[in-house]
């Protein structure tokens, strides 16, 4: 059996959207190119940040991705909201109750989707 182990995100520019990942992860890149930047998470998984101008081959559509961040309870959603909104996130959905439980949508610089929520 295969699982995957990397989400690739095609970017405009790999080094601002680095900088931005970096604030909401608390993380730094491990690798750092014109074309690339690498983060190892905690769980292990990586993310990597991909220029759309250099990827082959040429990707067809970015930003149509979301990342989830499970979190412990509606609090930690809450507070996460209010510090990623105070960093200027771009904020799509506020805070709300849904099937599979508390949550909050964000956008990073190239409009992919970053969901936070705590699980129903």
């Amino acid at each position: 059996m295969m699982t995957p182990s990397y989400v690739l995100l095609y970017v405009d520019s790999p080094e601002a959207s680095a900088g931005f990942y970096s604030k909401i992860l608390g993380l730094t890149p491990v690798e750092a190119s014109p074309t690339f930047y690498l983060f190892i998470l905690d769980s292990g998984h990586k993310l990597g940040l991909w220029s759309k101008h250099t990827v082959e081959p040429g990707a067809t559509h970015a930003g149509g991705s979301e990342l989830a961040f499970a979190v412990a309870d509606n609090a930690t959603v809450d507070s996460t909201h209010d510090t990623w909104a105070k960093r200027g996130t771009t904020i799509i959905q506020n805070p709300c109750s849904m099937d599979f439980g508390y949550t909050f949508v964000a956008q990073d610089p190239d409009g992919h989707r970053l969901r936070v929520f705590a699980p129903a």
